[in-house]
């Protein structure tokens, strides 16, 4: 269990990513608006990028937890993008900073998640190959991952969620589609 200073720390933090970039947050910044000193921000985190590293793991974590069964392409796209959605101004502020490579890599990790969990759903009982299964779930994963970084490279301006439930719309039926092919052994 995380400590009340710890997780003090990093909901100072949050809050500030949501006000500035994070060039311009500095441990004095953090300390003084969650009221600790000093010495308790680096007893709990060697640096900025640690401390920026434990919230992105802490809330993937979070995140993989609370979606242990995806059932549609719609929540598999959802859940790809809930950190986003979640720390909109923070995640946006962390991808444009020095800790873009720890974004992204969670980033990943969330949607390989997603995508896994979706796909062990739909194919759930039939005799999917698992080398099929692996490149089905790496293509999903690759596709969340790529409609994040590209809104994110947008500057989050769009609206994601439409432009999700559009690109769901237009690929109704793909997944049973590639299940299908995979299961009748169609190599085309």
């Amino acid at each position: 269990m995380q400590s009340k200073k710890r997780e003090a720390i990093m909901a100072s933090l949050l809050k500030l990513l949501d006000e500035r970039p994070l060039s311009r947050i500095s441990v004095k910044d953090i300390v003084e608006d969650c009221g600790v000193n000093r010495n308790t921000f680096y007893y709990h985190f060697e640096d900025m990028p640690a401390l920026v590293e434990a919230i992105i793991i802490d809330e993937v974590n979070r995140i993989t937890r609370q979606y242990e069964v995806i059932s549609s392409i719609e929540e598999c796209f959802e859940v790809a993008m809930r950190l986003s959605m979640d720390h909109k101004r923070a995640v946006y502020h962390i991808y444009n900073s020095v800790n873009r490579d720890v974004l992204e890599r969670s980033l990943m990790h969330i949607c390989e998640h997603a995508a896994t969990k979706f796909i062990d759903s739909a194919a759930a009982g039939r005799p999917v190959p698992p080398e099929d299964l692996r490149i089905i779930i790496r293509a999903y994963k690759c596709e969340c991952f790529g409609m994040i970084v590209d809104w994110l490279n947008e500057g989050m301006e769009e609206d994601a969620e439409a432009r999700i439930q559009r690109l769901c719309a237009l690929r109704h039926g793909a997944t049973e589609i590639m299940l299908r092919r995979s299961i009748e052994g169609i190599k085309d």
